[in-house]
């Protein structure tokens, strides 16, 4: 496996500026999400690091090796699509040897046996092997599209939402199977998605995206629990952050306009608190979901699962840890 560096990279598309002066240092053996919404540049720096866009400036090195001049074929990484991106008239077996036959590879056929059979007991489909791609559920073949990519042990593996088309259980599972994967081989992962809980629980890292920009790189939790912005702190978090103005609970440090307050950073019953009136409660079995207005802003906050409060009634609650922003959306410590 190896890192992936990136220094200030841009490419634009016309007048749209697809990805902007990108520095990005992903270390050897990391699970890297990108996180970000539609159109924050995720897909067009997954296609530079794999060759299939060059860019307008900047540096693209993987295992040390500058890799701008090569072509994706000589990068030795390998994509994972959204869509399945199998030949459906092949078996399974016939679509796992297919990326080893290439000429440039010159696999021998003892040898793209033996990966296939590793790679089918990895992802669990070594019963499927002779089945035909249209016979496999949207799981199974997302393992195979999966597995096309893992029979080639390339340097990298870059994947392009690949969970976003199937069902939520399937995601959740697939989920798993891919982080198990990942440290079981010690790859190096690029992933890029918009699905916050992929992000939380899949990644070593996050890179958070937005107009084409690395806004912030660190650990989830690290992201979570500091983000540098409004922007990165809506990122991440289910419920989302509580963003209220500044001074809504009283005193505020200079230049803050807004107050950011995540579900569970609200004290309850808070002497010293505003009061609140729930408009609704939301029963999810482990949590309960209180979804409040104080002062005609809107709040939602986490309450004990037995909780008896209705709508209707009212609570008093306080900032427990809250994050304050400046009015352009900077963290202000």
């Amino acid at each position: 496996m190896a890192d992936v560096v990136l220094r200030g990279v841009s490419k634009a598309f016309g007048a749209t500026v697809a990805v902007d002066a990108m520095d990005l240092s992903v270390p050897d053996g990391a699970f890297v999400v990108l996180l970000g919404p539609t159109g924050a540049g995720k897909t067009t720096t997954l296609r530079l690091i794999a060759g299939l866009e060059r860019p307008d400036s900047g540096e693209i090195s993987i295992g040390g090796r500058s890799v701008v001049s090569d072509t994706p074929a000589e990068r030795n990484v390998a994509m994972v699509f959204q869509q399945y991106s199998l030949y459906p008239h092949l078996t399974v077996r016939q679509n796992l040897a297919f990326p080893l036959q290439s000429p440039l590879l010159r696999t021998p056929p003892d040898v793209i046996e033996r990966r296939i059979r590793e790679v089918a007991e990895v992802l669990r489909i070594a019963h499927k092997l002779d089945n035909k791609a249209t016979a496999l559920s949207g799981g199974e073949m997302q393992r195979v599209s999966i597995g096309r990519a893992l029979v080639r042990k390339p340097q990298v593996f870059l994947m392009d939402e690949p969970l976003s088309s199937l069902d939520a259980k399937l995601r959740a599972d697939l989920r798993i199977e891919l982080k198990r994967i990942q440290a079981d081989l010690g790859a190096t992962v690029i992933y890029v998605t918009h699905d916050q809980i992929e992000a939380m629980t899949m990644a070593t890292h996050v890179g958070v995206l937005d107009a084409g920009r690395l806004v912030q790189f660190g650990t989830p939790r690290a992201i979570y629990e500091a983000p540098v912005s409004l922007t990165v702190a809506q990122r991440l978090g289910q419920p989302r952050i509580n963003t209220l103005p500044a001074t809504l609970f009283g005193q505020a440090p200079a230049g803050a306009a807004f107050i950011g307050l995540r579900p569970e950073h609200i004290r309850q019953d808070a002497a010293d608190g505003r009061e609140a009136r729930v408009t609704r409660v939301e029963h999810l079995g482990d949590q309960t979901r209180l979804h409040l207005v104080v002062d005609g802003h809107p709040v939602v906050t986490l309450a004990d699962p037995h909780t008896p409060l209705l709508p209707g009634a009212t609570l008093r609650i306080a900032p427990n840890d809250p994050l304050f922003f400046a009015a352009d959306g900077t963290r202000i410590a």
